[in-house]
């Protein structure tokens, strides 16, 4: 009798094991499927935030050209065309081609640059790349202040430089741009604090942002370990 008791309690108390196990793994995953869900909603809201913000900065600066200088004016509407369609048909995938993503940041400085009437100094390094995959517009919002808090604030010799490499999968961005001596200490915008969220969301523990708020220059160092095309076909 004690053995077939204790056959009973070993069988039942397996059967119990089993079952919350069962339940324990079914919570995990669970937990991670809303886990994942909510990155995907953060990115789509940082991203819907990003949209807007480009847009209506460009569209300012078309305005106040079209009051005197129409020609030009159409030139950077043509710009900023292109520039939407990248927005709007490439972006919505989580990840696009780095060279993709190059071409639109150098769209972006020549855009800009056409406000200055060629006195703005501009500095491009890209390398050539194929292959290599990114999060899309992680850029753009650096390149957007090195305007906003550097070249329109200065009435002298306003300059930007921006050196781009990839090595062994690993992208590193360099962006420098004046500012006047007189300026204050910037206080980043919503822009940057997308960047900063996306990083830490797309790419934890395989990043690294530093920004630097000098006397009289500002230098932004972004590091990111990038994916080749050929990995995300072996998912």
């Amino acid at each position: 009798m004690l053995a077939g008791l204790r056959g009973s309690i070993t069988v039942g108390g397996t059967a119990a094991a089993i079952k919350l196990m069962k339940c324990v793994y079914q919570k995990q995953e669970t937990a991670l499927l809303l886990a994942k869900e909510k990155l995907n909603a953060e990115l789509q809201m940082l991203k819907a935030q990003l949209h807007p913000h480009f847009l209506f900065n460009t569209l300012n600066n078309i305005y106040s050209l079209t009051q005197d200088v129409p020609g030009k004016a159409s030139a950077m509407v043509m710009g900023l065309s292109q520039l939407l369609r990248y927005i709007l048909y490439e972006c919505n995938r989580p990840l696009v081609p780095l060279e993709k993503e190059l071409k639109m940041a150098g769209d972006y400085l020549r855009l800009e640059a056409m406000r200055y009437d060629e006195k703005l100094d501009i500095s491009l390094q890209f390398p050539n790349v194929s292959g290599y995959l990114i999060a899309p517009l992680m850029l753009l919002p650096f390149i957007e202040n090195a305007f906003k808090h550097g070249a329109s604030q200065m009435t002298e010799q306003p300059w930007i430089s921006l050196g781009i490499t990839m090595e062994s999968g690993l992208f590193s961005m360099k962006l420098i741009n004046g500012k006047p001596q007189e300026a204050e200490t910037t206080t980043w915008g919503i822009g940057i604090e997308n960047v900063r969220k996306r990083l830490a969301l797309i790419y934890p523990e395989q990043h690294t942002l530093e920004i630097s708020d000098l006397q009289e220059i500002y230098i932004v160092n972004l590091k990111i370990k990038l994916s080749h095309d050929r990995d995300q076909q072996k998912i």
